[in-house]
């Protein structure tokens, strides 16, 4: 089938999104504390179903030399992205162990809780 003029343009517009949702995912995530990494991954995840969807119906050998230049450099931010991402959720997992190990040392302080007085009275 071949690539009509509708199709390029709606490939070219989701690889536009996607690379741009890519460029401030990557450049944001771990700096800008109010980045909201859950809605840009789901950004993130429609524009690669669209892609996946419109180039299924398409023939590569029907694609412009352009577009498989532009998949491969997006298949690199892609890697960087990930590689981000990873680093990121290392640093939350750290965060997450550390409050984990304060709390458990808060409690073994050798301050008792209420709970810790209350005697039974079959005893």
């Amino acid at each position: 089938m071949d690539v009509d003029v509708s199709s390029d343009l709606r490939i070219r517009n989701v690889l536009g999104r996607l690379e741009m949702i890519l460029d401030n995912e990557t450049s944001r995530i771990g700096v800008d504390p109010t980045f909201d990494i859950k809605t840009s991954n789901a950004h993130k995840s429609r524009c690669l179903y669209e892609l996946s969807m419109l180039q299924r119906k398409a023939n590569p050998a029907d694609l412009p030399k352009s577009f498989e230049e532009r998949t491969r450099s997006i298949q690199r931010k892609l890697e960087d992205n990930a590689i981000r991402i990873e680093a990121h959720m290392e640093a939350v997992r750290s965060v997450v162990d550390i409050l984990k190990t304060a709390m458990h040392d808060a409690d073994a302080d050798g301050i008792y809780t209420p709970e810790q007085f209350r005697y039974s009275e079959a005893g």
